[in-house]
C-alpha cells in the first residue's frame, strides 16, 4: 500500500461532495478517478495532498515515500530553461555527478603529487568509489539521454529545451511540468488531466511511459483510450461517495453500468413489494375480522422494520444535444486547391488539395503547431491562406465551433448571448435550449467570462445546435467536457445528417465519429478513408509510401470485417431462437398473471358473499325474537363457525394469490 484514503468528508456552501469516501491504492498500481465535472475529483486530489482541508478522514502516504504532482492548469513562472528546470527533479544526481568530477581532479592531483599507497589518496578513491556504484545504481549515467527522451516525448524540440519557462503558453508550461514529473521517477505520479494541451503522438508516448513506469500512477483523464491503455483500477465518484472498481475504463463503464441497473431494479422491486404489502393491509383491516387485523398488524411490523432503500441518484440531468440542419447542402461542400501557410520560417503546409462531399465526417489530426486550427480558420475566413484557394458548394451553411471559444462575448450573459445571435427566439424557448446544456435559474444570467471552459464549451455547442447549420467545422469540441458528454456529442454527431469537417486529439471520439481521416503530418496530408483503428492498422504503410508526396496520399477505403456465412447463419438462427423463447416466456408469464387475476377475482367474491352472509346469521343472532328458539339458534352458530372457517381458508389463498401477482 502506498496511498490510502480513508472515510473522507468535504462539503461547501450548498453542496456535499464526499460522505465517507474511502479507496486504497497499492505500490506500482495505476488507477484512475473518474467522475462528471463538478463532483469533486480535482478537489480529491487537492485533499490528498493536503492542499484542500478536509471536513473529516484521513489520508496516509507510506513513509519514505516520493510523489510528483500535475496540476490541471500550471501558469507558474521561471527565468529557468525548459532544459534547467528538468535538472531540478534530479538535483541529487547532478550534484552527485558534480562532485564525481571533483574527485576524479583531486585523484588526479595527487596521484602526480604522492605514492599510490598515500593515505589521502586511498581515501579520495574509497569517497569515489562508493560515490560511483550510488551514481550507478541511480541510473545516473542514463539521467541526461532519459530527460532528452522526456522532452521529445512530449512535443518539445531540442532547439525549445533552452526556452525560458517565462515566456512558454499555458499549455507549453503543462507540458514542461508534466516532463519534469516524470524525469522526477517518484514512487507515485499523480496527473489531473495530463493529455490536456498533448496532440495524439505525444499521448501515445506517454501512455507507453506510464505503462511501463515502475512506480504507481492516479490520474484524472477524459481520455476513454488512454484510460483504457493504462489503468487497471477505477475509482468512481458515484452518489457523493468512491466506488472502486477492477479493469480499466471500459470495463468499469460495463461494471458502473450493470451495479446502476441492478440497484434501480432493487430499488423499484421493493416500491412495488411495499406498494403491495401496504395494499394487503388496507384490505386486511377492510374484513374488519379479528384475525384478519392482527394479520394487517402482523404486517405493519414487518413493513416498520424493512431497511429501505434510496433511489439510486443519476448526479446531474445530461445535456441535450440535437444537430439538425435546417436545409440541405449541394453535394460538393468544400474544394481545397493547393493552399499553403507559413509563419515566417515557419512552414506549416503546402499545397494542400482535397474534397469534401456532402454527409462526410472527416478528422483532421497531427502534431502540436502543424496548422490544423490554423487551416480551419482559412476555411471560415478568420485567416488568409498564402497560396492556393477553397470554394464552398452550393446551398452550404458553414456552423463553427472554436476551441477557444472567441465566437463568444465575455462581457456577455449566458442569456444575451442566445438572445443577441438568435434574436427571433423567445424568452422560453432561450431558457430552454440553455437549460439543455445544464443552465437552469439564475445560471443564465452569469457573465460569459465567468464560465469554466467546459461551461464555455456547452454554450457554444448550444449555439451550434440553434445555428441548423448543414456544415458543420469544428475545433477540438470534446476539450473540457467530461466523457458523459462526449458520448453526448458522439451521438449526436453520428445522428447528424449534414457534413463535418473537425480537429481532434481525441482517439476515442474520432473512432466513434469519423469515416475518413486528414493526418496532418511532414507539412503535407494523408488521408485514411475509415476511422481511427483503421488510420492505426494503415498509417505506417500509407505514409511510408508517400514519404515523398506533395499532396494527400489516399488510402484504401476501411471495411468492416464480417464473420463466414455459416457462422453469421449460426448468430443468426441464435438470435432468432433467443428471441423466440424470449417471446414466448412472456407470453405463458402473461398468461399465468390473467389466470390468477382471474382467481383473484373469484376469491374476493367469495369473501364478499361470506362476509355479507356471515352479517346476516349475526343480525338473526342478535334479534330478539330468536333468542327462545334454541334449534334455530344452534343452526345458526353451527353455519357462523362453517363460515368462519371457510373465510380463514379464503383469506389465505387471497394473500397467496396477491403475493404471486
Amino acid at each position: 500500500m502506498i496511498l490510502s484514503c480513508q472515510s473522507i468528508e468535504k462539503s461547501f456552501p450548498g453542496q456535499t461532495l464526499f460522505t465517507n469516501a474511502s479507496f486504497i491504492l497499492e505500490e506500482n498500481e495505476k488507477a484512475a478517478i473518474v467522475g462528471i465535472n463538478g463532483t469533486g475529483k480535482t478537489t480529491l486530489l487537492k485533499m490528498l495532498l493536503g492542499k484542500e482541508p478536509m471536513d473529516a478522514g484521513s489520508v496516509t502516504f507510506s513513509k519514505d515515500k516520493t510523489w510528483g504532482y500535475l496540476a490541471q492548469e500550471n501558469d507558474e513562472d521561471s527565468d529557468l530553461t525548459i532544459h534547467d528546470l528538468m535538472l531540478t527533479a534530479r538535483e541529487d544526481l547532478v550534484n552527485m555527478e558534480k562532485r564525481l568530477s571533483s574527485l576524479e581532479d583531486e585523484m588526479h592531483q595527487k596521484q602526480a603529487e604522492t605514492s599510490a599507497d598515500d593515505p589521502e589518496l586511498l581515501s579520495l578513491i574509497e569517497q569515489y568509489t562508493a560515490l560511483h556504484n550510488e551514481f550507478e545504481r541511480k541510473d545516473g549515467y542514463q539521467y541526461k539521454s532519459l530527460l532528452t527522451g522526456v522532452l521529445k516525448g512530449l512535443g518539445f524540440s531540442e532547439e525549445e529545451f533552452e526556452k525560458r519557462v517565462c515566456t512558454l503558453s499555458g499549455g507549453q508550461k503543462t507540458r514542461a511540468h508534466l516532463a519534469k514529473i516524470l524525469f522526477q521517477n517518484p514512487d507515485l505520479i499523480i496527473l489531473d488531466e495530463p493529455t490536456n494541451h498533448l496532440d495524439i503522438a505525444s499521448i501515445e508516448w506517454l501512455e507507453g511511459f506510464l505503462k511501463n513506469y515502475k512506480g504507481a500512477v492516479l490520474l484524472i483523464s477524459h481520455d476513454r483510450y488512454f484510460l483504457d491503455a493504462i489503468v487497471s483500477k477505477v475509482i468512481a465518484i458515484e452518489e457523493r461517495t468512491l466506488r472502486t472498481y477492477q479493469g480499466n475504463y471500459t470495463e468499469y463503464a460495463k461494471k458502473a453500468a450493470q451495479l446502476y441497473e441492478a440497484r434501480l431494479s432493487a430499488y423499484y422491486k421493493q416500491e412495488a413489494e411495499i406498494a403491495h404489502q401496504e395494499a394487503v393491509i388496507a384490505k386486511l383491516k377492510s374484513f374488519n375480522r379479528e384475525k384478519s387485523i392482527k394479520r394487517a398488524e402482523s404486517r405493519e411490523k414487518k413493513l416498520e422494520k424493512m431497511e429501505r432503500m434510496d433511489k439510486p441518484e443519476v448526479l446531474r440531468d445530461k445535456m441535450h444535444l440535437s444537430l439538425d440542419p435546417t436545409s440541405e447542402s449541394g453535394k460538393d461542400v468544400l474544394e481545397v486547391s493547393h493552399l499553403s501557410k507559413s509563419f515566417g520560417e515557419n512552414h506549416l503546409f503546402s499545397d494542400v488539395s482535397f474534397l469534401i462531399t456532402k454527409g462526410e465526417h472527416v478528422a483532421i489530426i497531427g502534431k502540436n503547431g502543424t496548422g490544423k486550427t490554423t487551416l480551419l480558420k482559412i476555411l471560415t475566413t478568420l485567416a488568409n491562406a498564402d497560396e492556393g484557394e477553397f470554394t464552398i458548394g452550393a446551398r452550404v451553411q458553414i456552423g463553427y465551433y472554436d476551441q477557444e471559444h472567441q465566437e463568444l462575448d465575455e462581457s456577455k450573459t449566458l442569456f444575451d448571448e442566445i438572445s443577441d445571435a438568435y434574436p427571433k427566439l423567445d424568452q422560453t424557448t432561450i431558457r430552454n435550449t440553455l437549460a439543455a446544456f445544464l443552465f437552469t435559474g439564475e445560471d443564465v444570467y452569469k457573465r460569459v467570462s465567468a464560465l469554466s471552459g467546459g461551461e464555455k464549451g456547452r454554450l457554444s455547442l448550444a449555439k451550434l445546435m440553434l445555428s441548423g447549420a448543414n456544415f458543420l467545422i469544428l475545433d477540438e469540441p470534446t476539450n473540457h467536457l467530461d466523457i458523459a458528454s462526449k458520448e453526448i456529442l458522439e451521438t449526436a454527431l453520428n445522428d447528424y445528417t449534414g457534413t463535418v469537417l473537425y480537429v481532434s486529439h481525441d482517439r476515442y471520439f474520432v473512432n466513434r465519429t469519423a469515416d475518413r481521416i486528414l493526418d496532418l503530418c511532414g507539412k503535407h496530408f494523408y488521408e485514411f478513408k475509415g476511422n481511427y483503428d483503421y488510420y492505426l492498422e494503415k498509417r505506417e504503410t500509407v505514409e511510408g509510401a508517400n514519404s515523398g508526396a506533395q499532396n494527400i496520399a489516399s488510402g484504401a477505403k476501411g471495411t468492416l470485417s464480417v464473420q463466414d456465412s455459416s457462422t453469421a447463419n449460426t448468430a443468426l438462427a441464435s438470435d432468432s431462437q433467443s428471441s423466440k423463447l424470449s417471446w414466448e416466456e412472456q407470453k405463458a408469464a402473461a398468461a399465468k398473471e390473467r389466470k390468477l387475476q382471474n382467481e383473484l377475482k373469484k376469491c374476493e367474491e367469495q369473501i364478499e358473499a361470506l362476509e355479507e352472509e356471515m352479517k346476516e346469521i349475526d343480525e338473526k343472532l342478535s334479534d330478539p325474537k330468536n333468542g327462545t328458539d334454541l334449534p334455530l339458534l344452534q343452526e345458526l352458530t353451527k353455519k357462523k363457525n362453517q363460515i368462519s372457517e371457510e373465510l380463514e381458508g379464503l383469506y389465505e389463498t387471497w394473500d397467496t394469490i396477491t403475493s404471486e401477482i
